[in-house]
């Protein structure tokens, strides 16, 4: 059917339009290397993209999350190992002091320099990060956590702790309450307890003993009471007689799964107790050490026997810290383990990114040139035909 100049005319611009529109958006991805630009190009691929986004920050504050509670870890791996130098200090100054040839005047210093050292251990307690929040203060950050009244020092914290997801499946406290680091510790043993009766007259010690039988031990206030500096027999608060025997210097006493050690020579009447083990904080511990080596009214057989109490009960301490500076340890293993695994997660989640919206460069370049070519042979073909006229054919 014949077609008008006009019709001709409207379909090749309308050819070279489409084909100029097409150039440009190659243009324009080349410029940008991304062939995905708005929802219009590839709407399921652009929904997919979003999700997949959606992933990645998900994943890269999870690692964001994970450096910050690392840098707090690390604050209290540095602050408990702060506190367990301090304790290992008194440690040293305990043993030092548990020697009967020092007089008065020398444990008095010995007990100075511990309160210098109880100084100390309440700053670890009380340290903070680099914003000002206190590591050991629970979710009360911003409150000090411990605070000294006289020779008592009390916790104001919480006992619960700060959560930080860092990744979409694992959380992680921030740090570690100051009541489960530095309270509550058993004193004793952890069972029991043991003490030098007040009025004995021998110079006979008992050391904080040991638990051979847990299921035997029924806990109870015992007596060993000695009817003579060689033979002493064992009651429960009841007074019921639970064991009896002979002694010597440096025998061990054992009833109901648990047994003690006496050192010296006790005088007949001399009484020791066994009483269950209670609870007291590392504070608590230094500042007993403190009276027990500033008073001038203790034996030497009681100031053995409270020295080598707190000595027990450092130890307990110690083993605290330590035991909390390996959770430490694991949770900054966690967030190594977490970082390498969101690492390997994004650079799948990238690749698929990249493979729905960056350009192929080298097709891209063919397609290009294959563009050009076609507007150029549609605007050279609308040029001769357009001067085309019946009158050229007109003799």
């Amino acid at each position: 059917m014949p077609i008008s100049t006009v019709t001709f005319q409207m379909n090749a611009l309308a050819q070279m339009e489409a084909l100029n529109e097409a150039l440009a958006r190659s243009q324009s991805e080349l410029a940008t290397g991304k062939k995905l630009q708005t929802a219009a190009d590839n709407p399921a691929a652009m929904a997919q993209v979003n999700a997949l986004n959606v992933q990645l920050s998900v994943s890269q504050q999870g690692v964001t999350n994970g450096n910050a509670v690392r840098t707090s870890l690390q604050l209290e791996q540095n602050a408990l190992s702060s506190a367990s130098n301090v304790l290992q200090s008194v440690r040293e100054v305990a043993l030092q002091a548990n020697n009967s040839d020092l007089n008065p005047s020398e444990r008095q210093s010995l007990a100075a320099q511990l309160q210098q050292l109880q100084q100390a251990l309440l700053a670890a307690a009380n340290t903070r990060d680099g914003n000002g929040a206190y590591l050991f203060a629970g979710t009360a950050t911003t409150a000090q956590p411990f605070v000294q009244a006289g020779n008592a020092v009390s916790y104001l914290g919480t006992a619960a702790v700060n959560q930080v997801q860092i990744s979409p499946d694992q959380s992680l406290s921030v740090s570690d309450a100051g009541s489960s680091v530095f309270m509550n510790i058993p004193t004793g043993n952890g069972t029991f307890t043991t003490a030098v009766g007040p009025a004995n007259t021998g110079n006979a010690s008992i050391d904080p003993g040991r638990v051979s039988n847990a299921s035997a031990w029924v806990a109870d206030t015992y007596t060993i009471a000695f009817t003579s500096p060689t033979q002493y027999q064992v009651s429960n608060s009841s007074g019921t007689v639970v064991g009896s025997g002979s002694f010597q210097d440096g025998d061990s006493i054992a009833f109901n799964g648990v047994s003690v050690t006496l050192s010296g020579t006790p005088a007949a009447g001399d009484q020791f107790t066994i009483a269950p083990a209670g609870k007291a904080s590392a504070f608590a511990t230094v500042s007993s050490l403190i009276a027990t080596l500033g008073s001038g009214n203790l034996s030497n057989a009681q100031l053995a026997t409270q020295i080598g109490q707190a000595v027990q009960q450092l130890d307990s301490s110690l083993d605290r810290l330590n035991n909390v500076q390996a959770g430490v340890g694991s949770r900054l293993n966690a967030i190594s383990d977490a970082a390498d695994s969101a690492q390997a997660s994004q650079t799948t989640l990238q690749t698929t990114v990249s493979q729905l919206t960056d350009v192929d460069y080298a097709a891209a370049v063919t397609k290009l040139s294959t563009q050009e070519l076609a507007l150029q042979a549609a605007q050279e073909s609308y040029a001769s035909i357009a001067r085309l006229s019946l009158f050229n054919y007109l003799p």
